[in-house]
């Protein structure tokens, strides 16, 4: 019986996941803004046959610009400009719902999807900062569990405005005259605590039903909602034990209220360093760290960890009397491992600065390809992951050695593909186009999301 195959992710970030990646002689500085650099990382990720490209954002500049290139492309657009150059992998683009609205940002990713015939994913994160909610006209970052309930209240919207078209509501019959069926095109009226919507939308039905539903976010606010929207969570955690927990917990949430735990793909981050030889891989790790400024890392922990830099010593460990994870009301998560992480090996605070600098607190790995591929095949028999988020710590050259040493040795064991056998994102990932909630035709071979069952659920 052929094995069940996993689900690789190319998660780009300018020059690479690894602060320092930009000051190797190599590197292009310019990178974050450069489209010819995006479109050669697309097809390489497409060459390898990887579900999907993935782009990170946020609606503030994100940490000190002095420490590494913090400038991005809006990652729709850059996406946009991605599916004209590849055929057949996905583009995932993240976007916030504390600090859009659900027409606009519905609109837009019904648009990518039927630029990219079908390739369009969502990844639903919510904002925490202080920085942000100022961009905003706010004066601080609305409660953790306040920004969970408006997003359960605006993925909702947005799925009744991709359902506001029928599938078969533009008939384009010339003879009569009628382009589309105006019984077949709704409003929504959507009346709720955060949003009044009164749509349709005004682009069509997206080739998906809806774009792939993509989150981030390991709090129990965060895996709530994966359990009850996400067809794909990524995910940070450093160990085997760690993920197959995480990994346990969201599939048997998902099934207490309902839904197909198969139906949500659990895919943690990692940062390969790959080299000819262990020695070698481990010496450009190294070199990386080296490259690290300590006082610009020092400030951004310090951040993290809701300090004031004074407080933490290089050649220390972090201080007693870090406040709770209860009390922490942005990237809860994150906040907890990277202080578990610094407890549990006692790092002291330049030795955690250089575990953090390659991934932000996803597990980093040097080795050769098949010490990668042994790892990833591990995690994934183990039940902690159903496939990766690949996070090269040197872009491009990380990611084409991945592409070209890890993937064959992965095709090679039976659990990767070959061939691209479909043509959408959703098809990649093995799930259903949704059926629409807002009319009773279901289209041929559609399915079902856990969308409309964990909507009625949450309300």
């Amino acid at each position: 019986m052929p094995r069940k195959q996993l689900h690789l992710n190319a998660f780009l970030m300018s020059t690479g996941h690894h602060e320092a990646s930009w000051r190797l002689p190599e590197s292009n500085a310019g990178a974050n803004s450069d489209l010819e650099h995006y479109r050669n990382l697309a097809r390489i990720a497409e060459r390898g046959r990887l579900d999907s490209v993935f782009l990170a954002d946020g609606p503030v500049l994100m940490g000190d610009p002095g420490r590494r290139p913090a400038g991005k492309l809006e990652p729709t657009v850059l996406l946009t400009a991605l599916a004209t150059v590849t055929q057949h992998i996905g583009l995932i683009a993240t976007a916030s719902t504390s600090y859009n609205e659900p027409y606009n940002l519905a609109r837009r990713f019904a648009s990518l999807d039927h630029v990219s015939g079908g390739r369009a994913g969502w990844n639903i994160v919510t904002t925490a900062g202080a920085d942000a909610a100022r961009n905003f006209g706010l004066d601080d970052t609305p409660l953790h569990h306040d920004r969970y309930r408006r997003a359960a209240e605006f993925l909702e919207v947005s799925t009744k405005l991709w359902d506001s078209w029928a599938d078969d509501a533009v008939v384009a019959d010339k003879e009569a005259g009628v382009h589309a069926l105006a019984d077949r095109v709704r409003a929504i009226d959507h009346v709720g605590e955060f949003f009044r919507v009164d749509g349709p939308l005004n682009v069509e039905r997206p080739p998906q039903g809806y774009p792939l539903l993509v989150q981030a976010g390991s709090s129990e606010d965060g895996k709530d909602f994966a359990a009850r929207y996400a067809e794909a969570v990524f995910t940070a955690q450093q160990t085997l034990e760690e993920g197959v927990a995480f990994y346990k917990d969201v599939k048997q949430r998902a099934e207490a209220i309902g839904r197909n735990p198969d139906g949500i793909k659990i895919l943690p981050g990692i940062v390969p360093v790959i080299g000819d030889t262990e020695a070698e891989a481990l010496e450009l790790d190294a070199e990386l760290d080296r490259l690290i400024v300590p006082e610009y890392a020092k400030r951004q922990l310090a951040r993290t960890l809701k300090l004031d830099p004074s407080e933490l010593h290089l050649d220390r460990e972090l201080p007693d009397g870090l406040p709770e994870e209860d009390d922490i009301e942005g990237a809860k998560s994150r906040y907890t491992l990277v202080v578990e992480l610094a407890r549990r090996e006692r790092l002291t605070v330049r030795q955690l600065i250089g575990r953090l600098g390659g991934g932000r607190g996803h597990r980093t790995f040097a080795g050769t390809a098949e010490q990668v591929a042994d790892t990833i095949e591990h995690w994934y028999d183990s039940g902690a992951a159903d496939g990766f988020n690949i996070m090269p710590a040197v872009l491009p050259s990380g990611l084409e050695v991945f592409v070209d040493q890890v993937v064959p040795i992965l095709q090679e064991r039976g659990l990767f593909r070959t061939e691209y056998t479909g043509s959408t994102l959703r098809e990649h990932y093995g799930l259903p186009r949704p059926a629409n909630r807002l009319f009773d035709t279901v289209p041929s071979g559609a399915g079902h999301t856990g969308i409309g069952l964990a909507a009625a659920a949450a309300r």
